[in-house]
């Protein structure tokens, strides 16, 4: 197979682009409506009193703003801890045990600050890092909440040298709002909530279960739908709904989550409040409310997760600087990222892509990044192995300051109706090689492997770019929720996507040894 030569592929890409620009960006009408009657191939009428029950347990989750998160730490002996309470403690708390019964329990501590205030009761934030965890072993934990010890909760640790992590897209819980639902609801911002939350508990549930070799998840980004950016109580409860929501799955009780910020997340101190990150990047020059870049290690593999909010790629060439130099050993160097400058969908890869994929790409390259996990457009896509072209490239300087406000996405819109515009933009990103198009498994293949996942909720759907890009190796939107499960060894990569439902595979394996 042969690559494109220049003027073929722009011309691809201009006759995409100025299609999407004719067909407007949206949502699709597609989305999971959980109310619906199950269907007989893939669900059974326990599906529909699960949602009964749900709707019921809804009206306590709503409000309760005060569940856990728990991350990875700076590496694979450690957990961070974050949540809300109602009571500021001189100290947050977290105790680790190896039974039940929390004997012989070892406490952490961290600390409690203010967060935030909804409907007149401020919430404070508590953060905590436990450490000096074993590889494969069970351990119990308990957290302080509001000066009490809370119910144990059981996570067990992977082993270092030999993990998988499951990576969903844009769980986005909320995003489903306006859709109307087989009971003959309107999705306002809350039943929206409840509907999304309810299919991101099922999604969990299904991996682990077809899955359960998993040892942690990884999201690049829009955890929730409601970006807050009024900033009024209504709009923050609607948000803290939701997050309320995104944290009820009782999978997380055990499932270490390394989250990023998505355009969602951005505006608002939500994220940080509720997400406790390693090694935060706070030499951002740039950074948006929501906090900032970070990275972790997991025994070979360095993961490096930007905040592609900030549109000024500076920072995030000086985090990955950063993250390398102190982990220069690691085999495996893989980036996390909200918005897709590699991706097949129509609403994103074309404008918030291009934004970044000249300045990033360069970046990449030049700091040996074998693999970049991106989310944002809510279709499914990966690329052949990409390098870039070694030219000099549009910077884009003007939208770096805006970058900063506003939901993050969008700032081309206006700008691409027109033909010309489009086609301009279109052709600066031009960026890249084609460095390795063979498929199945690669042999030390030169270039960085890009991959864009589809919703893990089904909250939001878009369609594909009419006309696949030369870059894209395989992509598709079946209106169904997906999940991939990373396998990592020493000399070994590898990437599956399933139906989230179903657990059948959508694409083939693709598979990197280095030796």
């Amino acid at each position: 197979m042969k690559v494109m030569g220049k003027h073929k592929q722009l011309a691809i890409c201009i006759a995409a682009a100025l299609c999407a620009a004719s067909t407007g960006f949206a949502a699709t009408s597609h989305w999971n409506d959980a109310s619906a009657t199950p269907q007989a191939e893939t669900q059974t009428a326990v599906g529909t009193a699960d949602w009964q029950q749900w709707k019921t347990a809804w009206e306590k989750i709503r409000t309760d703003y005060e569940q856990v998160s728990m991350a990875p730490g700076k590496d694979s002996s450690c957990l961070n801890f974050g949540w809300y309470s109602r009571e500021q403690a001189e100290k947050a708390e977290v105790r680790i045990a190896k039974t039940q019964d929390m004997k012989a329990a070892k406490t952490f501590h961290g600390t409690s600050q203010t967060g935030t205030v909804i409907d007149g009761t401020t919430y404070f934030t508590n953060k905590v890092e436990v450490s000096g965890l074993q590889s494969g072993q069970s351990y119990w934990y308990q957290v302080k909440l509001d000066g009490k010890w809370q119910q144990a909760h059981e996570v067990k640790t992977g082993n270092p040298d030999d993990f998988s992590f499951m990576y969903v897209g844009d769980p986005q819980i909320g995003a489903s709002s306006g859709q109307t639902s087989a009971e003959g609801n309107k999705q306002d911002g809350e039943l929206a909530a409840r509907n999304d939350a309810y299919n991101w508990n099922k999604t969990l549930n299904s991996a682990l279960a077809q899955h359960p070799e998993i040892n942690f998840l990884v999201s690049p980004g829009d955890q929730i739908n409601e970006p807050a950016a009024k900033q009024d109580n209504e709009k923050i409860r609607l948000q803290e709904t939701q997050y309320a929501g995104y944290l009820s799955a009782a999978a997380l009780r055990s499932l270490p989550e390394a989250s990023s910020i998505g355009n969602h997340d951005s505006m608002t101190r939500g994220y940080q409040n509720h997400f406790n990150v390693p090694n935060p990047f706070t030499e951002e020059n740039s950074p948006t409310q929501a906090g900032h870049g970070y990275y972790y290690t997991y025994g070979k593999a360095l993961f490096i997760v930007i905040n592609a909010n900030n549109y000024n790629a500076a920072d995030h060439k000086a985090l990955i600087e950063k993250a390398v130099k102190a982990h220069p050993d690691a085999k495996w160097r893989i980036v996390v990222m909200h918005q897709d400058i590699y991706g097949s969908g129509l609403d994103h890869s074309d404008s918030d892509g291009i934004l970044l994929r000249t300045q990033l790409t360069p970046i990449y390259d030049a700091n040996k990044i074998d693999v970049v996990l991106q989310g944002h457009d809510h279709t499914y896509a990966r690329t052949y192995q990409l390098s870039s072209d070694g030219r000099q490239h549009a910077d884009f300087q003007e939208y770096k300051a805006a970058g900063q406000s506003g939901q993050q996405h969008g700032l081309l819109d206006a700008a691409l109706k027109d033909e010309a515009v489009h086609a301009d933009y279109t052709a600066k990103n031009q960026c890249y090689t084609i460095a390795d198009m063979n498929q199945g498994t690669l042999v030390n293949p030169k270039g960085v492997f890009y991959m864009s996942s589809n919703s893990a909720t089904g909250s939001k759907y878009y369609e594909l770019l009419p006309q696949q890009q030369d870059y894209i190796a395989a992509r598709s939107q079946n209106w169904r929720p997906t999940y991939s499960v990373i396998h990592i060894t020493a000399d070994k990569f590898s990437i599956d996507t399933y139906d989230a439902e179903t657990g059948t595979a959508i694409d083939q394996t693709y598979r990197i040894i280095k030796r």
